[in-house]
């Protein structure tokens, strides 16, 4: 079709859209200021296309097959990575996403423009990174946190100190990190909830010390913004041990028993 003919056959299927089923040849014709003997050719090469149909009865048109998926197309859920290139391109530091499975916790999504090196640290000491502070504060249920091993200077290393900072995650639904995993190394961190609302992973900021501010609120209400938009599944955890709410006491007593 040439450019006009095109222009028509949108008008069309706006008219049809807005008419509803049953809509007819003079209706369509008339709300879309297309001559009638026009709108009668475009209506059947439509109909042909299946953009179109005709009802039972013959009296007038409906939107067909090929329109609807169009239409389903437009709406259908945003990837998570095209979330996450989204957000990358807003920020200048190292966009990761994480995914907790029960003591687990991988990175599902790494930046492309970012590296993450010291990986296998992060993952294995969630008590010393802002994402494993994260799963710490929804699902400590799951993890014995004795020792805790110093990586830095900085490291949480008391059960007590590491309790307060788990208290203020919950409370900020935020977590954040200074040299405590990496010297030179730092971090905010928001959950990913769930359709039940249970956190199911991370959405982290990494940078250098030197540039990421973890008061930058900014920075932090972006991340909340784009972690609603991330769909995670939540793989549940072991029988008898479901999530804890966030008001429940920590049990600082036993030296070998998780952080409970």
């Amino acid at each position: 079709m040439k450019s006009d003919s095109v222009r028509r056959a949108l008008a069309i299927l706006e008219a049809v859209a807005q008419l509803g089923p049953g809509a007819t040849a003079r209706q369509v014709a008339e709300l879309s200021g297309t001559p009638a003997s026009t709108a009668y050719r475009l209506l059947n090469l439509l109909v042909a296309d299946g953009y179109l149909v005709r009802i039972e009865d013959l009296s007038g048109f409906a939107l067909g097959r090929r329109t609807r998926e169009l239409a389903a197309a437009s709406t259908a859920p945003e990837s998570n990575e095209a979330v996450l290139t989204e957000l990358r391109g807003r920020v200048r530091y190292g966009i990761h996403l994480a995914a907790f499975d029960g003591p687990d916790i991988r990175f599902v999504s790494r930046d492309p423009d970012h590296e993450l090196p010291g990986e296998q640290t992060i993952l294995s000491n969630p008590h010393a990174s802002a994402v494993g502070k994260i799963a710490l504060s929804f699902h400590r249920h799951q993890f014995d946190l004795t020792p805790l091993p110093r990586l830095t200077p900085r490291t949480i290393t008391s059960l007590d100190a590491l309790a307060v900072e788990l208290s203020q995650v919950r409370h900020h639904d935020r977590a954040t990190e200074l040299d405590e995993s990496r010297v030179g190394r730092s971090a905010v961190a928001v959950p990913v909830r769930g359709e039940s609302g249970s956190v199911c992973g991370a959405l982290t900021a990494l940078g250098r010390s030197a540039g990421l501010r973890l008061d930058d609120q900014d920075l932090t209400d972006l991340l909340h913004t784009y972690a609603t938009r991330l769909v995670i599944t939540c793989t549940p955890g072991p029988a008898g041990a479901p999530e804890r709410s966030a008001d429940m006491h920590i049990d600082m007593r036993g030296g070998g028993r998780p952080l409970a």
